[in-house]
């Protein structure tokens, strides 16, 4: 009699609409097309993604509002369920994990998926702070049995910031690329300056992200500044941040303004991806930016900052796009402007990040999650990857 594989936990946090909780969707979608039978536990129900979950899953509400809170319901559904493998969807998520089934008594085995290359996430705190948090990642991810990287930049940071064994790392690239993808992009784009009509004069760069010192458009508003100052152009930044009002005064410092736009958050922003004739990523620090997968796998040319960590990745070392220095914005510039004159066929890109495709990562995930919990090597579980 053939065994059916074992059931998949996952606990998450469903805190916005990030790009995290999309890229869990995904996931979630990925495996229960292979038939895999999913319990989601959440620890916060505030996204709009949750709508979108598929229906096979059972989603079971900790009914907690962060991580800690949880630990008590979560240590209860162990002891109950004894499920054969739990995947912890983020660094907090995983901590929780570790303290909740130390409650439980249980065994059950958790693999931690980690999207932030942590040591550049901390390289401007303050020296205590950074200690203290890279103290409580070594503590708590030493007591996790597996971890998914989602760049080979990530798994390298693990392993040197946490001491935690290579070996126990498998690097999985986020499920990015799906069907829905392609039809939300295919959907009219509400902005004006994106028709094919208006980019004949003023072709458009994109940005997209939180406004926040990660993301850094700072830096990439000076380097459009520096652009705009040789040709027409127009620059849009999607999201919704602290530093809005920063970007705006700066582009009036700089006489853009009357070029730049910031339409806030977009529940679709594929519209403006699939358009735009190219997209700049300007990030002082990624885990693998998701959203440079996605405006490649739309066929649109991209320039990036080769931050830690992804972008070089995906870019295959800027075989794919430029890949500049961070902070640096007149090199960004002439990037800019030499892509907007010889930009990369649209299959060369969209081919380019066929390893993001959503059913491939799901098959990945499925592989490691079934050797953990049939008690293989952490060697052997990373194996196929």
């Amino acid at each position: 009699m053939i065994q059916s594989p074992p059931r998949i936990t996952v606990l998450a946090s469903f805190s916005g609409a990030g790009g995290v909780e999309r890229m869990l969707v995904n996931l979630l979608h990925g495996l229960t097309a292979q038939g895999r039978d999913l319990d989601l536990l959440t620890i916060r129900t505030t996204s709009p993604h949750l709508d979108d979950l598929p229906a096979a899953v059972r989603r079971i509400d900790l009914g907690a509002r962060h991580s800690l809170g949880a630990v008590g319901a979560l240590a209860r559904h162990l002891r109950a369920e004894r499920p054969p493998v739990l995947l912890a969807a983020k660094d907090r998520a995983g901590r929780a994990a570790v303290l909740a089934r130390r409650l439980a008594g249980v065994r059950t085995p958790i693999v931690m998926r980690l999207g932030t290359n942590l040591g550049a996430a901390l390289a401007e705190r303050h020296p205590l702070a950074r200690r203290l948090r890279v103290a409580a990642a070594r503590r708590s991810w030493r007591r996790i049995e597996h971890i998914v990287a989602v760049s080979a930049g990530v798994a390298a940071d693990t392993a040197d910031i946490a001491q935690y064994p290579r070996g126990r790392i498998s690097v999985i690239h986020n499920p990015v690329i799906t069907a829905q993808l392609y039809a939300q992009a295919a959907l009219p784009c509400p902005h004006p300056w994106l028709t094919a009509a208006a980019q004949q004069t003023a072709p458009v760069v994109l940005g997209a992200g939180r406004l926040e010192r990660q993301k850094d458009f700072p830096t990439l508003l000076r380097a459009f500044a520096q652009l705009r100052a040789a040709r027409p152009c127009r620059l849009v930044l999607l999201g919704d941040g602290a530093w809005r009002e920063r970007l705006l005064a700066e582009a009036e410092a700089l006489g853009v303004a009357a070029d730049l736009d910031l339409p806030g958050f977009q529940a679709n922003p594929y519209p403006f991806l699939a358009n735009a004739r190219l997209f700049a990523l300007s990030s002082a620090w990624e885990g693998s930016p998701n959203v440079l997968t996605e405006a490649m796998a739309l066929g649109t040319p991209v320039v990036a900052t080769d931050c830690p960590s992804g972008p070089r990745e995906i870019l295959a070392d800027g075989r794919f796009g430029p890949l500049l220095p961070v902070g640096d914005a007149p090199a960004l510039a002439a990037a800019m402007a030499s892509v907007l004159d010889d930009p990369l066929p649209r299959m060369t890109l969209q081919d380019a990040v066929s390893p993001y495709r959503a059913d491939t990562s799901a098959t990945a995930y499925a592989a490691v999650l079934d050797a953990v919990a049939a008690g293989l090597s952490h060697t052997q579980a990373d194996k196929p990857f």
